[in-house]
């Protein structure tokens, strides 16, 4: 039996490093006043532990397939979860639309931060005299973009397959990389749009809990919250416990999601046409994608059959929430100190140069995307910097307990980005390294191109939407504290713009 506790004991690991990471956000005061999530504090601390050979017998590979399935897991709960309603307060529209935003951040991100990476490698070997290649420049796309287990599994391929030594784990360590510059950046992002009362959620404030990390007092005339419920019993414990069976709804959807992969391997076998590995696109990496259709779809015969009542969405939420904090630490806990160290330099200059250039497009998008747009922007900044999960951990300080349509948005956008990059994604990414120099800088940042210019039609669309009824004070510019000033019809059909308070 010794030998079943090895993972066991790694996934106890990354809930040790939880709950240190939460008592030292409570207890210091400078973390406090960061807001810096548990997760990345107890990432953080994991990360060293492991440099440090503190934890014996264990290794930055043991937390990778940790990470992986709890990415997955946090968007196939978030697909269980019901459609809500859209025309509350918190609504943004269309969520179509706004997923559409989203996607536009994220997909031009894509092919930029894949050129910006390419270039600046390039531009370090020319200056140094260095033999660094630059598709480890090229690999931050995967890593900021897609996360670690996209990293893991192109890095891989370039590895076995071209012979780019250290891609994966140069992938992983852009994506740890992603995580820190996300909340490094995105936390005080959030906090500025939550002191200007930008956000949509008023659940979500700057109060003593929020502060604090935990709900301490019933909630008091100062402002402070009262601690929310987790969610509805919906099976009676007699029976079963409701956690367990909401547990066993994913579980269901994990084995026809395994099921069908299994399935269409053994039709499709090695067939290439036109050389392209069709495969690919059936492989267990991509299984969260073929999880969030089956979840989605078991969603709609659970609500067509009038089964609703029989599924607690907060209950999921929860589950949503809990799979994003593990894998935040996972991926941290994943980064080995050794190749971080030899490449230190050019790693770090990439890392820099596309934040930077990152942050810029998502401000800039988000500011377009009309009501809503300061969620969005934290939200795709995150996206693009470390996975949708980090989105969605950044989303929730603004929007803590998913209550707007962001979180919808972007489970459309996690289905969108792939039809929208599907020749990158599964054409062009295994096979990077075969590409010239010019042939990659045309598939990517011709990509990035050719998304700026679909910004325009996006806009067309959004004040054709706005005519009709009134937005708020993020996209025009009046912002009230505590809440977004409703706007007449004429006003709303203006182009957006943000308010001086909300800049960054």
């Amino acid at each position: 039996m010794q030998d079943s506790f090895h993972g066991v004991i790694a996934f106890a690991l990354l809930a040790l490093m939880l709950w240190v990471g939460s008592q030292l956000r409570s207890r210091l005061s400078w973390l406090r006043a960061s807001l810096v999530p548990a997760s990345i504090v107890g990432g953080l601390i994991g990360f060293l532990a492991l440099s440090l050979d503190l934890l014996p017998g264990y290794s930055p590979a043991d937390f990778t397939a940790l990470t992986f399935h709890f990415f997955t897991l946090s968007f196939m709960s978030l697909c269980l979860t019901g459609g809500g309603r859209q025309d509350a307060p918190g609504g943004g529209g269309s969520i179509v639309r706004g997923g559409l935003w989203l996607t536009l951040a994220w997909s031009i991100s894509l092919g930029m931060q894949g050129a910006i990476g390419f270039l600046v490698v390039t531009g370090y070997d020319a200056v140094t005299g260095s033999d660094v290649s630059g598709f480890l420049g090229a690999i931050v796309t995967h890593g900021f973009t897609q996360g670690p287990g996209q990293a893991l599994t192109y890095g891989t391929i370039w590895e076995t397959e071209y012979g780019i030594a250290n891609a994966a784990q140069v992938g992983l360590i852009y994506a740890s990389l992603g995580f820190l510059m996300a909340f490094a950046l995105g936390v005080p992002l959030a906090r500025r749009y939550l002191t200007k009362g930008l956000n949509a959620n008023r659940a979500s404030r700057l109060d003593d809990n929020f502060r604090l990390g935990f709900f301490t007092r019933a909630g008091d005339d100062e402002g402070n919250q009262q601690a929310p419920g987790m969610g509805r019993m919906v099976s009676h414990p007699g029976n079963l416990d409701s956690l367990a069976y909401h547990l066993g709804l994913l579980a269901i959807a994990y084995v026809i999601t395994h099921l069908w992969l299994t399935f269409v391997q053994g039709i499709i076998g090695n067939a290439s046409p036109f050389g392209i590995n069709v495969g690919v696109l059936f492989s267990h990496n991509l299984f969260f994608l073929h999880g969030l259709g089956v979840c989605v779809l078991m969603r709609m015969v659970i609500d067509r059959l009038g089964l609703s009542h029989r599924v607690d969405d907060e209950t999921l939420k929860r589950i949503t929430g809990s799979a994003v904090d593990f894998m935040v630490v996972g991926t941290l806990m994943s980064i080995q100190f050794a190749v971080l160290y030899a490449l230190l330099a050019p790693i770090l200059l990439v890392t820099v140069t596309v934040t930077i250039a990152t942050l810029v497009g998502c401000l800039l998008i988000g500011r377009l995307s009309g009501n809503l747009g300061p969620e969005r922007t934290v939200t795709s900044f995150g996206c693009c910097c470390g996975s949708t999960g980090t989105g969605l951990l950044l989303l929730r300080m603004m929007d803590a307990d998913f209550s707007t349509s962001v979180p919808k948005e972007l489970a459309f956008f996690n289905l969108a980005i792939v039809v929208v990059n599907l020749h990158i994604l599964m054409i062009f990414a295994p096979i990077v390294p075969s590409l010239t120099p010019a042939i990659y800088l045309l598939v990517f940042g011709g990509t990035a191109i050719a998304l700026i210019a679909c910004i325009p039609l996006m806009l067309m669309w959004g004040r054709h939407g706005r005519a009709s009824s009134p937005s708020s004070g993020w996209a025009e510019g009046v912002p009230t504290q505590g809440h977004a000033a409703a706007q007449s019809d004429s006003a709303s059909a203006s182009t957006p713009t943000i308010s001086k308070g909300a800049a960054s």
